[in-house]
């Protein structure tokens, strides 16, 4: 049985990544060490799988299409800067989403029908795009500084009409995400 690593995302509309490569510019002026996500890469994850065996992924494209088929295209408004797990603790650095309830409502329908499938729930869902990973705390002062400066950044809005199972091969200059089925709202 063939294994895929795969999850559910909404890609980031082109528009949008010359404003987040922007502030991505201005962190990569810190003597920080951080892996940046390729630009060509950014996205909401809906969920991620892990590994998953490659045939049952016809059963979760129906899983997919029964909960999309009540949702319309909606649009989503991206603002703001911030860090996981916290500002003092930087792991993550990423651009979130001003007001994303039916982003939260398709995401919990979602998460709620790959449970049935025999996935966990997710535990906290937040709407967010990763930048970049901080891989030590070297130069962390000046990233909380730059996450502050960019708190309540308005990077724009954009209208989400599909989302994406995507397949990501891991590789060490990073990963390679290829599209496996797109969905319409």
């Amino acid at each position: 049985m063939s294994q895929i690593r795969a999850f559910l995302a909404i890609d980031l509309d082109d528009d949008l990544k010359p404003k987040i490569n922007k502030i991505m510019r201005e962190f990569k002026q810190i003597d920080a060490n951080i892996k940046y996500v390729d630009l060509l890469n950014l996205h909401f994850t809906l969920k991620f799988f892990g590994d998953i065996d490659a045939e049952g992924i016809d059963l979760m494209a129906e899983k997919i299409q029964n909960v999309i088929n009540d949702f319309d295209p909606f649009t989503i408004k991206i603002k703001g800067c911030g860090a996981f797990p916290n500002r003092n603790r930087i792991k993550v650095i990423w651009v979130g989403l001003d007001e994303d309830e039916i982003l939260k409502d398709l995401h919990d329908k979602l998460d709620k029908q790959f449970n049935s499938l025999g996935f966990d729930l997710d535990k906290k869902f937040s709407s967010h795009l990763t930048i970049g990973r901080m891989r030590s705390a070297k130069g962390k002062d000046k990233v909380k500084e730059t996450i502050e400066k960019y708190d309540n950044v308005d990077i724009g809005e954009m209208e989400v009409n599909t989302i994406t199972l995507k397949k990501s091969t891991l590789t060490p200059e990073g990963p390679i995400y290829e599209d496996l089925i797109e969905f319409r709202l």
